[in-house]
């Protein structure tokens, strides 16, 4: 095929049963005539709409109408669920049939907070992440989500943690609440792939060693034996001698 498509998104709604058969149809007539291996996978394309139809989608897509925008957000969804998601508000989700009798502003509270746990939870690829999945991180407001996207664009991806500080309106504290939601993998400092936050970067290496490890370990399979390493080493011994 043209575009080297492998996986189509067919969203869960009106017509939804009817496009999967149909889907399903032509994926096994052109795995018989032309010996291509197409997947499908059903999305749920819940507050799709409310996206197309919002001011963000537009800045996004503007040679795009709501119907395309629509199909490319169930798409996105199959390729990064959080991130596409977080564009929405979460009541256009669908958060049950009684949320219209609930207090709206402590709904939204609740459920802005619910969205933020899991975006910190998940952690965000720095290189990667669009300005409204930023705006998530602890510490990352709305105006220094767009200034992180405009530094990528300016100087390039980023290549390190401590690069954040070179970010317009990124000052010390939002840099200690962010740092360690946001992910850089192949960074030239293992680490900063990690969960770990850069103030305790000293620490890590210290148990790494301490262990036997090696810092350009983390993330394969070496790095299993870590828990069995410790236990074997003490605990509260570790602690002691790394001052933690």
């Amino acid at each position: 095929m043209k575009n080297e498509v492998e996986v189509m998104a067919i969203g869960n709604g009106t017509a939804g049963h009817e496009t999967e058969e149909f889907a399903a149809a032509v994926i096994r007539e052109l795995a018989e005539e032309k010996g291509l291996h197409l997947q499908y996978m059903v999305v749920s394309e819940a507050g799709a709409s409310v996206y197309s139809a919002s001011k963000l989608a537009a800045e996004e897509f503007p040679q795009y109408d709501v119907n395309l925008r629509s199909a490319v957000s169930i798409a996105r969804r199959l390729q990064d669920p959080l991130a596409e998601l977080v564009k929405i508000d979460p009541k256009a989700v669908g958060v049950g049939q009684y949320q219209h009798d609930m207090p709206q502003k402590r709904l939204n509270e609740t459920l802005d907070g619910v969205v933020e746990d899991c975006v910190n939870s998940v952690g965000v690829d720095l290189n990667t992440a669009s300005a409204p999945l930023l705006a998530r991180v602890a510490g990352i407001t709305n105006a220094t989500a767009k200034n992180i996207v405009a530094w990528r664009e300016e100087e390039g991806a980023f290549t390190s943690r401590a690069q954040l500080k070179k970010v317009k309106g990124l000052g010390p504290k939002a840099f200690e609440q962010c740092a360690g939601f946001l992910r850089l993998p192949g960074a030239k400092n293992p680490l900063d792939a990690t969960a770990v936050h850069p103030e305790s970067y000293p620490a890590a290496k210290g148990l790494l060693e301490a262990c036997g490890c090696d810092a350009k370990e983390i993330g394969t399979d070496a790095m299993q034996s870590l828990p069995v390493r410790v236990k074997s080493r003490g605990t509260k011994a570790l602690c002691e001698a790394l001052g933690v």
